[in-house]
């Protein structure tokens, strides 16, 4: 039977299978029965129904942290996707320096989450950051007000977090680059294909394995953002910028 040829891998993943069904499926039914009492800090078992679902959903600060969190999946998702494909393509031309560009682009991701929020913090600053030198160079009609722009914030932090999370998308899709056959190449050139009209319709679809793997990876990442929330806007202006992780941290540990 097909089940007792592979005994050797089940036994092998059993200790990874109970784990993983124990920390995470059992802490969700876990999380999901205790919902439907009035616990607060210390569990209880005094059920209520869904009283506490009714209660959230009938506020505006969860209904913002809710479309927050699909502002930021979309744009963060799609910029890393574009900017580190169009990276790729750059560091695929052989160019000269190719290591050093490789290093300076991938570095961001290098950082925790919380010094790329305070770095965008300073550079986002009206006081002493991007604006501040841009009047300095005589340009005195430029502003950047996002972090103290309700409807912009949000795009503070995707930008931040694209910054950051790009070049590993770039080191994804460079391997897969560098991993197309010769003679791909070599058939496009002698058709004649335009350079980018092979990039576009021809490569990109056989780099699918790397963008579903990226886009795993950064969603995975999505929806526990957090820290870089914390350093950069602090869920504000008001509560512009709130994700639903912070929402929970906020009233788990503010207001239990």
């Amino acid at each position: 039977m097909p089940l007792f040829r592979n005994i050797a891998s089940i036994i092998a993943l059993l200790p990874m299978i109970i784990i993983s069904l124990t920390v995470f499926v059992g802490c969700i039914i876990y999380s999901f029965i205790y919902s439907l009492t009035n616990s607060k800090l210390i569990p209880v078992t005094n059920f209520v129904g869904f009283d506490q679902y009714e209660r959230l959903f009938k506020q505006r600060k969860w209904d913002v942290a809710v479309e927050n969190i699909f502002i930021y999946g979309f744009v963060f998702t799609i910029g890393c996707l574009i900017i580190g494909f169009l990276l790729a393509v750059l560091i695929d031309q052989k160019i000269r320096g190719e290591s050093l560009f490789r290093t300076i682009f991938l570095y961001p991701y290098a950082m925790s989450f919380v010094v790329t929020g305070l770095v965008w913090k300073w550079v986002l600053n009206p006081t002493f950051g991007l604006e501040n030198s841009m009047h300095m160079w005589g340009f005195s009609w430029f502003e950047l007000d996002w972090l103290v722009n309700r409807d912009l914030a949000i795009y503070a932090v995707c930008i931040a977090a694209v910054w950051q999370g790009a070049g590993f998308v770039m080191v994804l899709m460079l391997a897969g680059l560098r991993g197309i056959d010769e003679d791909i190449w070599k058939s496009l050139s002698i058709e004649g294909v335009a350079k980018w009209k092979s990039y576009l319709f021809v490569i990109l679809p056989m780099l699918r394995p790397m963008v579903v793997t990226a886009i795993v990876l950064i969603a995975a990442g999505v929806v526990k953002v957090y820290d870089l929330i914390l350093a950069l806007t602090s869920g504000g202006p008001g509560y512009a910028t709130t994700t639903p992780a912070m929402y929970v941290m906020e009233n788990f540990f503010s207001r239990a």
